[in-house]
């Protein structure tokens, strides 16, 4: 969102959605470390109060909220309109706002995401490490959120995602490419940030063993949505064939039912 003129982003994404008849879900966040230093002040945009410019990207996204809800921000010309009139930012798609989602790599931001009335999206990143499993960790991050979204009074029930890289083996390219990852692997520490964070394991193995594992993975368990994270550098039709797997060997099992299967 530190890259972002927040009135222009809202204007496309307000006319995204009623191109795609309302099936927009955009996930916004402050941004994940880059190889710029400070790379948003070449866009044009500055923050003299925090180093990483995450006040200027909230400050952003309460103004884009603002634009989403179809709040007026500008005052209008007098002659065209008339003394005292106030706009609100064009297109506008109603109900937009209840399909923003926010990126949240702890759980006082998880709080924070709850506060602004937004969908939670948490990625394989924590900037936590307490020694907590992953999942444990990101289950107490959306426990915390659901009680900060009821405690704000917010009128509709949101979504929370979780995001995972997990690969069924079923081919013998699936064991080349990622059948070494299923042994022995686990979250790791490290340092990103500054700040002490644990990153989410690799899921890789057969479907079955797949299943187990993500069964007592307590955050998927937890969420709404699961997201799957994958190697874009391998090509479309291997993607493909990585979803599909998952949909018909794994994720039946975890309580997912195809779209106009009921």
């Amino acid at each position: 969102m530190h890259y972002e003129n927040p009135l222009h982003l809202a204007e496309e994404a307000a006319a995204l959605d009623l191109l795609s008849d309302q099936r927009v879900a955009l996930g916004i966040s402050r941004g994940s470390p880059e190889p710029a230093l400070r790379g948003w002040e070449a866009f044009g945009y500055e923050d003299h109060t925090e180093p990483k410019a995450a006040n200027m990207a909230r400050e952003k996204f309460d103004r884009f909220l603002r634009a989403i809800r179809g709040e007026e921000l500008a005052p209008a010309d007098p002659q065209q309109f008339g003394p005292g009139k106030p706009l609100r930012i064009e297109p506008h798609s109603p109900g937009l706002e209840r399909r923003i989602w926010w990126g949240a790599g702890s759980a006082s931001t998880a709080e924070w995401a709850a506060q602004q009335g937004v969908n939670l999206m948490s990625s394989t990143l924590l900037t936590e490490a307490t020694g907590a499993a992953f999942g444990d960790l990101q289950a107490e991050q959306i426990a915390r959120y659901r009680q900060a979204w009821s405690a704000a009074g917010h009128e509709w029930t949101p979504r929370v995602s979780v995001s995972r890289s997990i690969f069924p083996i079923t081919t013998d390219l699936d064991d080349l490419y990622f059948g070494r990852r299923g042994t022995g692997q686990g979250d790791q520490i490290g340092i990103i940030d500054d700040t002490r964070s644990t990153f989410g394991r690799t899921y890789a193995g057969e479907p079955d063993k797949l299943i187990e594992e993500l069964q007592s993975d307590a955050a998927i368990q937890a969420a709404d949505t699961l997201m799957l994270t994958i190697p874009s550098q391998l090509g479309v039709d291997y993607n493909l064939h990585l979803l599909e797997s998952f949909a018909e060997n794994v994720a039946p099992a975890l309580g997912w039912v195809p779209a106009g299967a009921h």
